[in-house]
Formats: structure tokens, C-alpha cells, sequence
């Protein structure tokens, strides 16, 4: 009797231990620990992203000019789209802008990353210097800095002019050169993928570069035969980033332009179109499916690049 008497006691002395807590009641504990940490980010979710998201989808199909209440018109605004002559250069500009400034962006970017991968001294200077383009080049500043620069009487016209080249006009007020200024812009912002890129570039083993310089193979073979393959990847990544970000270009365009896509809306992007008809004529819901078509169209470079990755992405398992 004294046996089971010490026995039930025992059960009720571990039954009244608190660490020992169901292994049911502890998970429930630790998953509401973390929603709780989540909640902050998951109200933001919705709130700031998905709720505007659907109010965005439901406003395309509607006409609504910030002042009366939204009335459903269906694909009319999708069906205006395709008459849409500003819009139709509006996408012609932003693709000019994507497909050349973002090849002449990552291929200057690789260049300088080549350059600080050779272990030069103040490795860790020449690095933030070089990074602090990308930190400043989306700011109003930098853009009304570049406007002052491409003037009239800017500084690129007194340097042409200090070496016998007189130039009768502004390179942003002529539309054959505006948008090539932005561009420039664009490419001198190439910080951001040059620490990706030397990253990487320190990632590949030595031992692959020895080996093809006793076999003889030359500075430009080992570049084309070992530095492209292995750094595929990272180029890839920049690529698919470096696209996004350029489709949504807006600050640059809009200062250097006076907010107008001029001249002759040689720098209208889609991306001023869209601020345009939604915040400079109210048309709201035009806008709508004007930021959803500009979300397909990413989508669907997006999904080309990850296409075409296959063909030419190398990596090492």
C-alpha cells in the first residue's frame, strides 16, 4: 500500500510541474508567440499591399475621377488602351529605356567588379564610392543635378565648348538626345549590381583560373570559358531585378522633364503616363488598368528571362 500511495503521489507532483505542459498546449503557445511576431508584417500585407492591390483591379473596370463615385464601364478602359496613340510611345520610350540601359548598366557593373576583385588597396573605399550612385541616382536631386548638367548651359556644353564644339541647343530639350540622357542616368546608377557582381566574381575557386593558365588559355578564354559560366547565376539575378526596377522608373523622367515627358514626349515613360492620367487629368480608373497592364507586361519579361535562363544559366551541381 505504501508503494501506491508514493506512486499516485508522484504522478500528482509531476502533473503539478510547469514545465512539463502538453505537447499540444506548447504548440498552440508557440504558434500565437508567432503570429503575434507576424501580425505587424501580415497587417501590412493586406492593409498597404493587397487591399489597394484589389482596389486598384476593381477600379480599372470603372470610371472614376477622385470626385464621384466609381461607375462600372467594364473593359472600356482596356478597350481605350489599344487607341491610345501616347500610350502606345509611352511603351515604345520605357522599352528603349529597359533594353538599353539596363544591358549598358550590368555590363559596367561587371566591368568595375572585375576591376576591385584584383585586390587593390582601399578595396573597402573604392566599393562605397562606387555603391553611392545607386543610393542617390533615384533621388529628385541627382535628377535636378543631371538636368543642370544636359542643359543649355550645362557642363557637358562647356566642356564641348572649351575643346572647340559649340552645341546651339539643350541635350534635354532635343528629342533625339532627352532620352538618351536618361539613360545615361540610369547606367551610371550601376552600384547596386556591381557589389552583387563581386560577390560572386569572389565565390569562384582559383584554382579553376591556374588550371586554365597552364593549359594556356588567355586572359579573354578564361573570361568567356570560366567567368561567365560560374557567375551566370548572379548575371541572371541582375538581369531579372535590374528589369523591374526599370520598368518603374518615374523620379528620373518626371524632373528632367519638368513633369511633362517632353520634348515631344521623347521621355514620356509609361510609368509618367500613368501619374498623368490618374493624378494630373483624374482619371482613375483609367490609370488602374493602365498599372495593371504595366504589371502584366513585367510579368511577362519576368517569365521570359526565367524562359530563356535555362539555355544559357550554368549552375555548378
Amino acid at each position: 500500500m505504501s508503494a501506491i500511495s508514493e506512486l499516485s503521489s508522484l504522478r500528482r507532483g509531476r502533473a503539478r510541474n510547469p514545465e512539463e505542459t502538453p505537447p499540444d498546449r506548447k504548440a498552440g503557445r508557440d504558434n500565437l508567440a508567432g503570429y503575434l511576431f507576424l501580425s505587424p508584417w501580415l497587417i501590412g500585407l493586406v492593409v498597404i499591399t493587397i487591399g489597394p492591390m484589389l482596389a486598384s483591379l476593381y477600379l480599372s473596370f470603372t470610371e472614376y475621377s477622385l470626385i464621384q463615385p466609381p461607375k462600372w464601364i467594364g473593359l472600356e478602359n482596356f478597350q481605350r488602351m489599344l487607341d491610345d496613340s501616347r500610350l502606345h510611345n509611352s511603351i515604345r520610350v520605357t522599352l528603349t529605356y529597359v533594353l538599353v540601359g539596363t544591358p549598358l548598366q550590368l555590363g559596367l557593373a561587371l566591368a568595375i567588379a572585375m576591376l576591385l576583385d584584383k585586390g587593390m588597396r582601399g578595396l573597402a573605399f573604392y566599393r562605397s564610392v562606387f555603391y553611392l550612385p545607386s543610393m542617390l541616382g533615384g533621388s529628385v536631386a541627382i535628377a535636378v543635378l543631371w538636368r543642370q548638367i544636359f542643359g543649355m548651359d550645362g557642363l557637358v556644353n562647356q566642356f564641348l565648348g572649351a575643346i572647340g564644339i559649340h552645341s546651339a541647343t539643350g541635350w534635354i530639350s532635343d528629342p533625339d538626345y532627352a532620352l538618351g540622357t536618361i539613360i545615361l542616368l540610369h547606367v551610371w546608377t550601376f552600384g547596386s549590381p556591381m557589389v552583387i557582381f563581386l560577390a560572386g566574381l569572389r565565390q569562384i575557386p582559383a584554382m579553376y583560373y591556374e588550371a586554365a593558365a597552364v593549359d594556356g588559355a588567355g586572359r579573354w578564354t578564361r573570361f568567356f570559358k570560366i567567368t561567365l559560366p560560374l557567375l551566370s547565376p548572379i548575371i541572371f539575378f541582375n538581369i531579372v531585378l535590374q528589369v523591374i526596377n526599370a520598368f518603374q522608373s518615374f523620379t528620373q523622367a518626371f524632373v528632367v522633364s519638368g513633369g511633362t515627358g517632353g520634348p515631344s514626349d521623347s521621355t514620356m515613360f509609361f510609368t509618367l503616363y500613368l501619374y498623368e492620367m490618374g493624378f494630373g487629368r483624374f482619371q482613375m480608373g483609367y490609370a488602374s488598368a493602365m498599372a495593371w497592364f504595366l504589371l502584366t507586361l513585367v510579368a511577362t519579361f519576368t517569365a521570359l528571362n526565367f524562359f530563356l535562363a535555362r539555355f544559357w544559366v550554368f549552375y555548378d551541381d
